[in-house]
């Protein structure tokens, strides 16, 4: 039996800086599947992964985004975070002076308190503990700036510890394999999976053959132009 849509992009025309990037999309991620967008560069696959997140200057000419039975498309970045949406950016910001810990207590609190909850500090630490351990995560990391002095690999790392502490309902990642070598490039594919079976929707943007076929995408779409090739 299939499942559900988690998300529903209907009839989807956006535009950045004047230039339609995205012409009439119509695409369903259902719930609890590993879907892959792919395309060549250019074709609209980081465009569209920003429109779901509700990324600013992404304006929306035309057509809704649905997002678990809710309309999302005017609802702001953070205002779909806290519905349950993860976005893993190719670029991700470095911030001086916030450590790696107080911007997961900063991030989850949000989130707890968004569902009505109270974070736990015992839970917290638990949870931080195991995830940093199942990436690899030198505990030291956790004290440092976040990304400021990480490789490119190491960045991915910290965005893993992230997204496996949130839980989201939805992750959408675009290129989480780049800059990472091929042990956490196998790290990154596990936590999906486990993620993935514990209720977590994937959505993927990858380049790297070896990536998607650890991935084993359960669909597969493809962009051309800003367009959905049937």
């Amino acid at each position: 039996m299939k499942n559900k849509p988690i998300l529903s992009i209907k009839n989807l025309t956006m535009s950045h800086a004047g230039k339609e990037l995205l012409h009439d999309v119509n695409l369903d991620i259902d719930a609890g599947t590993r879907h892959l967008i792919r395309g060549a560069n250019g074709s609209g696959k980081t465009t569209l992964v920003q429109t779901i997140a509700g990324a600013p200057n992404y304006n929306v000419d035309s057509g809704k985004i649905i997002f678990d039975g809710k309309d999302i498309t005017k609802l702001s970045t953070t205002e779909r975070a806290l519905a349950g949406i993860f976005l893993g950016a190719q670029i991700v910001p470095e911030i001086p002076g916030l450590t790696v810990t107080s911007f997961l207590k900063h991030s989850l609190s949000a989130h707890a308190a968004a569902s009505g909850h109270e974070l736990s500090a015992g839970e917290f630490f638990k949870d931080l503990a195991r995830a940093r351990e199942q990436l690899n995560i030198p505990e030291n990391w956790l004290s440092r700036s976040i990304n400021v002095g990480f490789s490119g690999g190491e960045k991915k790392r910290l965005l893993f510890l992230h997204l496996l502490m949130l839980k989201p309902k939805l992750a959408v990642l675009d290129e989480p394999d780049s800059g990472a070598d091929a042990a956490a490039q196998k790290l990154f594919a596990n936590a999906i999976f486990e993620m993935n079976k514990n209720g977590t929707t994937f959505i993927v943007i990858s380049h790297q053959e070896k990536f998607t076929e650890m991935l084993n995408p359960t669909a597969i779409t493809t962009l051309d132009h800003g367009r959905i090739v049937i």
